[in-house]
């Protein structure tokens, strides 16, 4: 089992970065596919990141290709979430979640959550 605790998120102008972190409890860490998943209000939740646990393969969004690059220390536990380029339409609460031994790009696979971090993004 793994815990996963987000921080980083908050109110940026367009045009602006942030940068999420993930801490994740427990030692097998580097076993767990990694994902930042966003809902927007009135929206479903929609995986927009995702990093590999065997090859560090990574997935994206469309909507996000290009701005973001999902990275992980398996050392420190951590995954990381770098957000360039914020437009408006970024404006969400992004999840945190983990999938052990799962394949990475199925969002089905990830049943471990964060508490989720809001970022909000001006025009």
């Amino acid at each position: 089992q793994v815990q996963l605790v987000e921080s980083g998120g908050g109110l940026v102008q367009a045009g602006g970065s942030l940068r999420l972190s993930c801490a994740a409890s427990g030692r097998t860490f580097s076993r767990y596919a990694m994902g930042w998943f966003r809902q927007a209000p009135g929206k479903e939740r929609e995986l927009v990141a995702a990093i590999s646990w065997s090859d560090d393969s990574t997935y994206y969004a469309d909507s996000v290709k290009g701005r973001f690059t999902i990275s992980r220390d398996d050392a420190e536990n951590t995954v990381f979430l770098q957000m360039n380029s914020l437009k408006p339409e970024d404006t969400a609460v992004y999840y945190c979640a983990a999938a052990y031994m799962g394949f990475y790009r199925e969002p089905r696979n990830y049943n471990y959550w964060g508490q989720g971090t809001q970022v909000t993004v001006s025009s």
